[in-house]
């Protein structure tokens, strides 16, 4: 072992410590040992939001969305079409058309956002663990279409799936008309469907009515054109992101091609950014508990003043001083770190297995606050705590180094 960390542990060990430079470190070492638990634990949490978050997403967005650079519609050719298909990894491409509607059911009404969808949706099998009544079926087996709608729009039109005989009615404004009284049926196009299925996700999905290609399409008057493709990829051997990138390769300019994080990634981007302040806030908590070592050393230079001039009598250098002070801090950094390291690990599997902490709402897709673990965190807030350590431990090192040569002379 090091000699300056063979003196540092008998200093931290001597009994002599049993005094008021002993409650100091101590306070030290429960305070880095309290901020490295919470830190690891916070970090933790947020790395469980998005994790949740993209769970979220998976559940209702594709894999991969393609839509125009310019406008809010596209002609869909054949070209488009197989250009998608010929990328490696592209298992489904689903048609869409989605725009505002208004909804009644009823003497209720109500915007949705109405998305149509052709056969290839029920293939992707997104909705079917968010499915809380009904069917997801967009077809009946006499070829009746029905509507599979969110909870939020259920609730706003007090939609009972086992009323036959009230519709659902879509609105929606015609265009091409010279009528300007927006009171009058005239101005829009009608059209009736049947509800057949309820889902519930999370409240930004809560306004959805999807239904089948062809009826919105005749309801908004797309003749053809798409306002989306959604793209399905393969399940093995392929990323969202390289297949996106590969489809933007092959459609050019005319059109935008995402991913589901890119499509999401202002609220990714909120979480990071709000899960690095609170890493910044939570370092200088620590680094206030840390201060705490400066002036346990500090102290414990004054009182080792004698040792440390026989050190030097032994032919001990400056270096060597300040090496046994810097270890001396970093053993009481390192105590608190490991126990609080210890503890936040163990809270975090207590919280995965246990769900001890609950989010509270009766509408929060998971009972207990989502935690994830990432080794990573556990590597930063070391390199915090090492920082942290060698700045509060430097000025009292020095100075003993400085104070054993000032009484040798």
């Amino acid at each position: 072992m090091n000699l300056s960390y063979r003196i540092a542990i008998r200093y931290f060990f001597s009994r002599n410590k049993r005094s008021f430079i002993s409650v100091i470190a101590r306070i030290a070492m429960a305070g880095v040992a309290v901020g490295t638990m919470a830190m690891i634990v916070v970090l933790s949490v947020f790395n469980g939001m998005e994790d949740l978050n993209r769970k979220m997403f998976k559940t209702f967005d594709a894999d991969v969305t393609i839509t125009p650079s310019a406008g809010k519609r596209f002609p869909v050719s054949d070209s488009v079409l197989k250009a998608i298909k010929s990328v490696d990894g592209v298992k489904l491409i689903t048609q869409v058309i989605e725009d505002n509607a208004l909804a009644r059911y009823g003497n209720q009404q109500t915007i949705v956002r109405l998305k149509g969808v052709d056969s290839t949706f029920s293939q992707r099998g997104q909705l079917d663990t968010a499915l809380i009544e009904g069917s997801l079926k967009l077809y009946g087996g006499n070829g009746t279409p029905f509507a599979v709608i969110s909870e939020g729009v259920r609730n706003a039109l007090s939609i009972s799936l086992e009323d036959i005989l009230t519709p659902l009615e879509l609105w929606y404004p015609r265009t091409g008309t010279k009528t300007v009284n927006l009171t009058s049926t005239e101005a829009f196009n009608q059209t009736v469907i049947r509800p057949g299925g309820v889902f519930f996700i999370e409240n930004r999905y809560d306004d959805y009515v999807i239904a089948p290609l062809p009826i919105v399409e005749s309801l908004l008057q797309y003749n053809g054109q798409r306002s989306s493709l959604e793209v399905k990829i393969a399940s093995s051997g392929f990323t969202e992101k390289q297949v996106g990138e590969d489809i933007a390769k092959k459609l050019g300019k005319d059109f935008t091609v995402r991913d589901r994080d890119a499509m999401n990634a202002d609220l990714l981007r909120a979480i990071r950014v709000e899960k690095l302040f609170v890493a910044v806030t939570l370092s200088f908590i620590i680094l206030v508990a840390a201060i705490n070592i400066f002036f346990s050393l500090s102290m414990l230079a004054i009182e080792k003043k004698k040792d440390v001039s026989m050190l030097y009598a032994l032919g001990a250098t400056p270096s060597l001083i300040r090496k046994i002070f810097l270890a001396e801090g970093a053993i009481v950094a390192l105590s608190g770190a490991i126990v609080g390291t210890i503890f936040g690990v163990l809270i975090c599997w207590l919280q995965t297995t246990y769900g001890l902490v609950s989010m509270g709402m009766t509408t929060a897709l998971v009972d207990a606050y989502p935690v994830k673990l990432i080794w990573q965190d556990i590597f930063f807030t070391g390199i915090i705590i090492v920082i942290i350590t060698l700045a509060v431990s430097y000025i009292p090192a020095r100075r003993a180094a400085l104070s054993g040569q000032t009484l040798i002379v």
